[in-house]
């Protein structure tokens, strides 16, 4: 008998999605998959891409955005149990009693809106009323890895695909040059040589076919890896050899029917056209003096989070739906008054700039941006209270967010803690129920973007969350 007819049933389940799966192929713009369920938005989206500015360790809201006076007029005393609810904490601070700690910061109401912001943040005091701030945030999560996870993938175990791979997958790209979704990293000064590391699954693509994994770009000569030609090979045997290399890979597709053969053919397409659009949008070069002002000095040094806010308005330029970046640095165990500070200068002016700079390019309407960690900080201390030193351990509980354009609702503050900071008490808003609005803002409905894998259809909110429909526009 001819092996061809010897398959599997898997084998024919697979070829059966062939007829797709050559529609796919007759436009890697689109970067389609056979598996996915729908073709684009389910709505009318709001906005068209996102940058998310992740600030990697868990920035303090006590000192940021959190106003608790009675935190100060409660200085040094025993948290109350009655606030604690029995509820877990970290091994680092399971032991009680705990003296609150007020915040070395101070703070002042800024904007039309009235909003308190922390004197760290003089440049996001800017911009308070093309914000909305979220003071009520809460995940289930409350070390960094499985945090981590959860707020880019929706579990705390890793395997899942990112928000960016599900962007991908249900939306495809809008720029046929560049990847739909792309990463940049880099480090604060807050806590430099103890920062969380990061974990290339928190882009990563998971079950979804492998072209939907964010692309990494890096600082320096080479942005992507191996994305240049070697020595001695030209751009047009290069050519040669990808043609040749798409017959060999179709041969093989009509033979084994492995629909991951498609996210392989598309990757070395997309790499060809990357060789050309990657170096024209890394190099800021052409960018006028008064763009290096707005973003501050350090816009100027490739790797810094300047200049990748720098790199993400122009990515955003080029509609690129999903740009992720990462700052680590945040996790202030100690020396808080230190390492926060210094992360804040990090910071502030280039966030502010790059909602500034999509205004006035008149980008902010259709481009969401966010701002926020994987958890907030205790509101009391962890390790030697000094008079001018101290530090505050995890706190899942409660933290703040921002959010500005893509169908955000400007200047508007939103949620509220307990008069201590440690607890939500109105209007809260659980990491699945960002994750729903933020894909409701795209035009996706996050009950109806799915992946079947393993027997059972997934998707990022797992089995709950809602859209939290007060902060829309």
């Amino acid at each position: 008998m001819d092996p061809l007819l010897q398959n599997t049933r898997r084998h024919f389940l697979t070829k059966a999605t062939l007829g797709l799966g050559a529609l796919a192929m007759s436009s890697f713009s689109r970067q389609a998959s056979p598996e996915r369920d729908g073709n684009g938005p389910h709505f009318a989206p709001r906005a068209k891409r996102v940058i998310y500015l992740f600030q990697a360790g868990g920035p303090s809201q006590l000192e940021l955005f959190d106003y608790k006076p009675t935190l100060r007029q409660r200085h040094r005393e025993e948290l109350p149990a009655s606030f604690r609810k029995g509820q877990r904490v970290t091994e680092f601070t399971r032991a009680f009693p705990k003296p609150m700690v007020q915040p070395f910061t101070s703070f002042r109401k800024y904007g039309e809106s009235g909003t308190w912001i922390s004197n760290l943040l003089p440049y996001t005091a800017k911009i308070v009323d093309d914000i909305c701030i979220i003071r009520s945030m809460y995940t289930d999560a409350i070390n960094h890895d499985p945090a981590l996870n959860f707020f880019q993938t929706g579990s705390q175990q890793s395997g899942r695909p990112s928000i960016g791979a599900w962007l991908s997958y249900g939306l495809g790209s809008s720029n046929e040059n560049m990847p739909a979704f792309c990463v940049l990293l880099s480090k604060g000064t807050g806590r430099a040589d103890a920062a969380q590391p990061l974990q290339a699954r928190l882009w990563g693509s998971g079950f979804l076919p492998s072209l939907h994994q964010g692309v990494q770009f890096r600082s320096g000569a080479d942005p992507v890896l191996y994305l240049n030609n070697p020595a001695g090979v030209s751009r047009a045997n290069r050519r040669k050899i990808l043609d040749r290399l798409q017959q060999m890979n179709q041969l093989y597709l009509e033979k084994e029917g492995n629909a991951e053969v498609y996210s392989r053919m598309a990757q070395y397409e997309m790499a060809y056209r990357m060789q050309t659009s990657v170096p024209e949008t890394m190099n800021v070069d052409e960018e006028p003096d008064y763009i290096f002002d707005l973003y501050g000095p350090e816009a100027r040094i490739p790797g810094t989070f300047a200049a990748n806010c720098l790199l993400a308005r122009r990515l955003a330029e080029r509609d690129v739906r999903f740009i992720q970046l990462y700052h680590q640095g945040w996790d202030q165990h100690n020396d808080l008054p230190d390492h926060l500070s210094k992360q804040c200068r990090d910071i502030d002016q280039a966030s502010a700039a790059l909602v500034m700079d999509l205004k006035q390019r008149g980008l902010l309407d259709d481009t969401l941006v966010i701002w926020g960690g994987e958890f907030g900080r205790t509101n009391y201390c962890q390790g030697r209270l000094t008079a001018d030193n101290y530090g505050r351990d995890h706190h899942p509980y409660c933290f703040t967010m921002w959010a500005a354009g893509g169908g955000i609702r400007a200047g508007l503050n939103f949620g509220q803690t307990d008069e201590l900071g440690y607890n939500v008490v109105e209007d809260p808003v659980h990491v699945h129920d960002f994750q729903a609005t933020m894909l409701h803002l795209l035009g996706l409905d996050h009950e109806r973007l799915t992946f079947k894998h393993q027997g059972r259809r997934f998707r990022l909110t797992d089995v709950h969350g809602q859209v939290v429909k007060q902060i829309l526009s």
